[in-house]
């Protein structure tokens, strides 16, 4: 397993190139910090896009075509993890310390047609 750092000055053009590259995803938030304990945010839901938007300080994850958002304010830490088979997770470490960790997987595939 790889694991890259992406420096905040990088992250809107790496988070645009990822949307545009990554295959259909399900992914699962889970956010951990001292006052919050280990909370899951999404539970295996279909991306539809993460962006940073750098006059806010904001990262936007839309899940299931928009219905449902989760946002990270002012992140201070982008890690992601890579395998052979593509990346498995963000982990975003945000200013108020909590650690967001955005896990990816590709939806099962269908049998086929009898």
């Amino acid at each position: 397993m790889a694991t890259q750092i992406i420096e905040k000055e990088h992250l809107k053009d790496y988070l645009e190139h990822f949307n545009n590259v990554a295959p259909t995803e399900l992914t699962e938030i889970e956010v951990a910090g001292l006052a919050l304990g280990d909370q899951i945010a999404a539970k295996w839901t279909l991306l539809s896009g993460i962006s940073y938007d750098p006059k806010n300080d904001v990262i936007v994850v839309d899940l299931d075509n928009g219905s449902l958002q989760h946002s990270i304010q002012k992140p201070v830490e982008f890690i992601v993890q890579e395998e052979d088979d593509g990346i498995r997770s963000f982990q975003i470490k945000c200013s108020d310390d909590h650690l967001h960790i955005i896990n990816f997987r590709q939806p099962e595939a269908l049998p086929p047609a009898t």
